[in-house]
């Protein structure tokens, strides 16, 4: 008789089992308001198992579940928290935004119900990323993030969501059709070093992978490292393969633009780090970090140009996502204090980004427009609203005292302490262009009178106030919280789960 599963081993399931559950619930009841409350229940219960999850994984460095098939470290744990805690606002944000959409008749009750039930499921996916010891098995569930995100993109059905829906799964499915051939070569590599992971089943075990790095065969790990870098680079939004963010982020619903944007990115990125630990290990910092800087700064010098003169709103916000992609990336090149930086600057990225398309959601259900050159006078039709936006708006430029400031000082000081001076000081110049179109685009929009051709909605019965109730400023003010208070403090649970997280950036984890 086998052994019992351990406490771990119960609790990696059930973080899994309950989006699942909730989006069976979903489609089979096909009922709208079962559906919001299932959805908003599962992501709580799924915040409450991630932060458990957490706490084991500072407690014990690593978590282990069925043998080695679910691993979890610090690292992992790190891409853990933001997509459970920004699944739970996005879930709490989406009852106000898809009801008004539906009250408005762009959507009805059958979309909603996919809507919710797609929501459920894109949650799984995103959960099993670090989750997933086996590398094969974390690209499946990459690769499950684009198909299942297809049809939510384009819930509309619109012919510019159809189209970007499109754009999206057929680049994103070429850059991971990459991202495959260099993972398994990287398996090859391991297969080689350690003939029996082959002979066992297990050359493509992450832990197996960092244990062997020094032993593999750098010719080989050189190009599948490449691979990876270009196929998992195209679904995190690195330029020059991010030419469909912008177009799938724009037409998705916001909530799931927020969702994409602030976390399905990051798993993308985790996966290039977890083959940067091994292809450091095996070749040296050089040539890993030389591609990492340069994707990096061509990221944040496409996006600094393509925001100061965006249109649309939601379009330059995807921009921004290019932009502090690349930040991450940078960061991750200069290594030593970049690694913390990095780290940190996908918690604050994963908070202030939702915050952003949130209120850009509820401005452009107002005035029934995404061209920011026919919104103003958000300040004075929604306050609420427009406070938040500030706060948002002005983290995302860079300013302080909020979050992003914080982690763009660390990378800058890292950048300028490892000597990559050049990089460095095109990394500030980007910045700055950064800073001068998010500020050009805010204020434009936050101050001033309505236009009196404007398109103001009027509120309708579910709102009740310009803000459109507490179900849309909730989520909204959680995240401005966070935003303002990492930008002051970093709380010693989270600055040691970083610390950690960086040690195994740095080093790579023990199995």
């Amino acid at each position: 008789m086998g052994a019992l599963p351990s406490g771990w081993d119960l609790l990696m399931v059930t973080v899994l089992l309950t989006p699942i559950s909730a989006a069976v619930l979903v489609g089979a009841s096909r009922r709208v308001r079962l559906a919001e409350v299932a959805t908003v229940v599962s992501a709580a219960l799924v915040a409450i198992q991630a932060a458990g999850l957490m706490a084991g994984v500072v407690a014990e460095a690593r978590l282990a579940a069925f043998g080695d098939f679910f691993s979890l470290d610090a690292l992992g744990a790190l891409i853990l928290i933001p997509i459970a805690g920004v699944g739970l606002v996005t879930a709490l944000y989406s009852v106000n935004y898809m009801r008004r959409q539906h009250e408005r008749g762009i959507v009805d009750d059958r979309h909603l119900v996919r809507y919710y039930a797609g929501f459920n499921v894109f949650m799984l996916t995103m959960l099993v990323v670090p989750l997933a010891n086996n590398t094969g098995l974390m690209w499946v569930a990459i690769e499950a993030t684009t198909l299942v995100s297809v049809f939510l993109i384009m819930l509309y059905t619109t012919e510019g969501a159809i189209e970007a829906a499109w754009k999206y799964l057929i680049v994103a499915t070429v850059g991971l059709s990459l991202a495959l051939f260099g993972i398994v070569l990287f398996s090859y590599a391991l297969s080689q070093a350690s003939p029996s992971a082959a002979s066992s089943g297990t050359a493509m075990d992450w832990t197996l992978m960092a244990t062997y790095a020094r032993s593999l065969d750098p010719a080989v790990v050189r190009v599948a490292y490449v691979f990876v870098l270009v196929g998992l680079g195209t679904k995190a939004g690195l330029a020059p393969m991010h030419t469909w963010l912008p177009d799938a982020h724009g037409e998705a619903p916001t909530p799931m633009s927020a969702l994409l944007s602030g976390v399905l990115l990051n798993c993308a990125i985790y996966g290039i780090l977890r083959f940067n630990i091994v292809a450091s290990s095996t070749l040296g910092r050089g040539f890993p970090d030389a591609l990492l800087i340069g994707l990096g700064l061509l990221s944040m010098g496409v996006a600094a140009c393509s925001i100061y003169f965006s249109r649309d709103m939601k379009r330059m916000l995807a921009y921004s996502s290019v932009e502090h992609m690349g930040i991450i990336s940078i960061a991750v090149g200069f290594g030593g204090l970049g690694l913390f930086a990095a780290l940190l600057h996908i918690i604050n990225h994963a908070t202030a980004k939702p915050l952003m398309f949130f209120a850009s959601g509820k401005v452009s259900q107002r005035y029934d427009t995404k061209v920011m050159a026919d919104i103003r006078g958000v300040v004075r039709t929604m306050p609420l609203t427009a406070m938040l936006m500030l706060i948002g708006g002005l983290a995302m430029a860079g300013l302080p005292p909020f979050n992003i400031f914080l982690s763009e000082l660390l990378v800058l000081t890292a950048g300028f302490g490892s000597g990559q001076i050049v990089a460095t000081t095109l990394m500030m110049l980007f910045l700055a262009l950064v800073f001068a179109g998010f500020l050009r685009h805010l204020v434009s929009m936050s101050f001033g009178s309505p236009k009196a051709t404007g398109r103001v909605v009027p509120d309708l019965p579910l709102a009740g106030h310009g803000d459109s109730g507490p179900l849309a400023i909730v989520p909204m003010a959680i995240l401005a919280v966070v935003v303002v208070v990492l930008g002051f403090y970093v709380p010693q649970p989270l600055q040691t789960l970083v610390h950690a997280a960086a040690r195994v950036l740095g080093q790579g984890s023990t199995p």
